[in-house]
């Protein structure tokens, strides 16, 4: 199992309840300040723009969200607890009031356990991680997921993302100086990165200091400004066997009990043009566990023979 060489999310989770917990994806209907004006206009170049038109983005209610994702989860998993996750957009980018709304509203279900509050490091006042902690002092699981996708202020800037790695460096100082958990997420394959890039991040990350992390692969959307680049021949997709080198790699650079909420990424089929492998979740998965596997025995091999 990818588990006995991995801490993931669902093994803590499973571990601290004795049974299984799942997160259930909410869009809560915000959006964000890199497409409103505030910061910026027209997102990310790997957003896809078309999912922001007011008349294709009606969310149901968070409560029917919660019901629907809960209908799947029980009859996939048995699962019968939940983490609500604030997932779709900036998930702090509101007033205090709107966002104590959302998440309790979520938190009022009794099979809700916790929240995981997607966001970017540019939206998270005191106020925001002040109520999240009053969550998680109330014995909730509660996680601040923070997008910070590079260390690289160069690629920040190609990608439009709106702000740089002092801004994630100040938020998840901020947050976890109060003691509140934060997980960040990093992008493979970003234009011009490569290996050096990956590892000098997830150490900027590590000497920081973080709860978990969570890898994506960078993938092609329909409607995208990064779609266009593909299409011109300006923007090359990480292969699968590129990607699962590099994470295992990037694992076992990484202390044994960081929790990973995800190892890879899936994109609609509908929406996807590259790389294909990117709807192919478990293939991938499969592939990290074996390259972690092979690894393992390389290492344990390589231990038993100098000890001779």
């Amino acid at each position: 199992m990818l588990s006995d060489y991995v801490n993931t999310l669902g093994q803590s989770l499973l571990k601290e309840y004795g049974e299984r917990v799942h997160k259930v994806a909410i869009d809560a209907g915000l959006s964000c300040p890199n497409r409103d004006g505030s910061k910026g206009i027209g997102g990310c170049t790997f957003c896809n723009n078309a999912t922001f038109s007011p008349n294709g983005r009606q969310p149901n209610t968070i409560l029917e969200q919660i019901q629907n994702g809960r209908e799947v989860l029980i009859k996939r998993t048995g699962a019968k607890k939940y983490i609500a996750y604030f997932q779709a957009y900036t998930n702090t980018y509101s007033d205090i009031k709107t966002l104590t709304k959302m998440y309790e509203t979520a938190l009022s279900q009794k099979d809700v356990v916790g929240l995981s509050i997607g966001t970017r490091p540019d939206c998270v006042p005191d106020q925001v991680i002040d109520l999240l902690l009053k969550y998680q002092n109330q014995g909730l699981d509660v996680w601040l997921e923070l997008g910070l996708q590079s260390s690289f202020d160069t690629t920040l800037n190609k990608i439009n993302r709106g702000h740089g790695f002092s801004e994630y460096k100040e938020t998840l100082l901020r947050a976890r100086s109060k003691g509140l958990r934060v997980c960040t997420h990093l992008i493979i394959g970003l234009p011009g990165e490569n290996i050096w890039h990956y590892k000098t991040t997830l150490k900027r990350v590590l000497k920081l200091g973080v709860d978990g992390l969570k890898y994506h692969p960078l993938h092609v959307v329909k409607g995208t400004q990064l779609a266009n680049e593909y299409r011109r021949g300006e923007y090359q997709p990480i292969s699968m066997n590129e990607y699962v080198d590099v994470v295992a790699d990037l694992i076992n650079n990484t202390p044994k009990e960081m929790i990973y909420h995800r190892l890879t990424g899936t994109a609609n089929k509908q929406q996807l043009l590259a790389p294909e492998w990117c709807s192919k979740k478990w293939a991938v998965l499969n592939a990290i566990e074996q390259k972690l596997k092979h690894q393992n025995k390389e290492e344990t091999c390589g231990t038993s023979l100098s000890s001779r």
